[in-house]
């Protein structure tokens, strides 16, 4: 099984097993997470990148998106990603969902 398919695999798990959950990445930033519609929806309108434009601008950190959740942030939206990095260790990072830009680690 190729990297790319067993990283989609994991991160497909990884959107069903945090779903709505209080423990998943909102508990951590007091965000409110959209359901996996709601984030359909979002990209369809517009309001957000698609998670594939989000891994894209992650791509020179050097490291692979494990989990991504989307949460409103105040009036607007963020992309929650955990980034596994080269030596195993796992970086949390907060992208504004509009651009992809970074706006928290």
């Amino acid at each position: 099984m190729s990297k790319h398919l067993i990283t989609i695999i994991l991160l497909a798990a990884l959107f069903v097993w945090f779903g709505s959950d209080a423990s998943g990445p909102k508990a951590a930033y007091g965000e409110s997470c959209l359901s996996q519609g709601e984030a359909r929806q979002a990209v369809q309108r517009g309001d957000a990148i698609s998670l594939s434009a989000i891994r894209g601008s992650l791509a020179g950190d050097g490291g692979e998106v494990v989990s991504a959740q989307l949460c409103k942030a105040g009036n607007r939206l963020v992309y929650i990603v955990n980034v596994l990095g080269d030596g195993g260790q796992v970086k949390r990072v907060r992208l504004d969902a509009r651009d992809g830009s970074i706006v928290g680690r």
